[in-house]
């Protein structure tokens, strides 16, 4: 039984002990003949998918009634993963989502880093940088990248750590954001726990 967390670009699988990724422009859904457990941002491949018998659409079973109604299926497999804590998603956007007695609170969406440098460079070439992630957050910067970095992350951090609950960094970018929130638990396979709870449910079910 195979894992697949289905962006607009790639295929990230996991199939128990080691993940791996695939490329969606030459990906040939037909050359896995095993069973795939799936979530799928892609409306193209989707099409495809839903017409094989090996490949199990999991957002299907999802109860979107704790949700919003146009809340990612990537996230919501996040929170399904905790019981507890603020789940911050460092990817191309920042996402993050506060459970507490395994319900979900609400949460926010936040620039991810490229995109917010983009910000920068386009209001002044001066302002190039990127983002120094060890800068010091108590401290008012006295230098360009340092003033930028703190404007970022600060505004972030302040906020998140506001909850006073226990940080849960995923996506990408974890280990970067990790030198923020020094206290936080990395934990890069979170979305495809949550797929294993939601298989669980299933077959429980039947």
């Amino acid at each position: 039984m195979l894992l697949c967390d289905i962006g607009n670009t790639s295929l990230h699988f996991f199939d128990g002990k080691n993940d791996y990724k695939k490329d969606v422009e030459h990906f040939d859904s037909l050359s896995i003949t095993e069973d795939v457990y799936y979530i799928c941002v892609n409306p193209k491949l989707k099409e495809v998918l839903k017409l094989l018998k090996n490949w199990h659409d999991l957002s299907l079973h999802v109860e979107y009634s704790k949700y919003y109604e146009t809340m990612g299926i990537d996230r919501i497999m996040a929170v399904e993963a905790v019981d507890d804590g603020i789940i911050v998603d460092a990817g191309s956007a920042v996402t993050v989502d506060v459970v507490k007695d395994g319900n979900y609170e609400g949460g926010f969406i936040y620039p991810g880093k490229i995109a917010m440098s983009k910000t920068y460079v386009g209001i002044s070439s001066a302002l190039d940088y990127t983002f120094n992630f060890d800068c010091d957050l108590k401290t008012m910067p006295k230098n360009s990248q340092d003033s930028i970095s703190y404007g970022y992350l600060k505004t972030l951090h302040s906020e998140v750590m506001s909850h006073k609950m226990d940080v849960i960094l995923t996506g990408g970018d974890a280990l970067e954001f990790a030198k923020i929130f020094p206290k936080a638990r990395v934990d890069k396979q979170l979305i495809f726990k949550g797929m294993q709870k939601i298989i669980l449910t299933i077959k429980e079910s039947s």
